[in-house]
């Protein structure tokens, strides 16, 4: 009984894992996709713009991580942190002068707030990797 129920959870967990890769696969091809229709919308308008350089830049570091993925099987956390980031800035970048104050106060706090998570994760990870100094050496 206790070898069935093992099964099935390692069943559950293949069909998990299949999902979650088919998942990614199209998110890459997708993304790929939007990369060529931003570029194509670029090339008719022949201007580019810092709000079509930040989308760019979006859909590259989605490629990122995807890939990093593939390669070492996890999404470092620092990187949808930074899409976020990048994301934040195009919106308010979009938004123009027209911007309402409070919302730009907001929308630059979630900026802060989350370059302060970075720096917070990316310090612990350093600390981590490193090895403990002793006093005696």
């Amino acid at each position: 009984m206790h070898k069935d129920k093992e099964n099935k959870w390692a069943d559950w967990y293949k069909i998990i894992t299949i999902a979650e890769k088919g998942l990614l696969i199209a998110i890459a091809f997708l993304t790929a996709y939007a990369v060529v229709l931003e570029i194509a919308v670029i090339l008719t308008e022949r201007s580019v713009k810092l709000t079509d350089l930040l989308l760019l830049f979006i859909y590259a570091e989605v490629l990122g991580m995807i890939a990093a993925f593939y390669k070492f099987r996890k999404i470092p956390i620092t990187v949808p942190i930074f899409i976020a980031i990048t994301a934040l800035c195009r919106l308010i970048i979009l938004q123009g002068k027209g911007i309402n104050t409070i919302d730009l106060l907001y929308e630059s706090g979630a900026v802060l707030l989350l370059a302060i998570a970075a720096l917070v994760i990316r310090w612990n990870l350093i600390n981590l990797v490193r090895p403990k100094e002793t006093d005696d050496t």
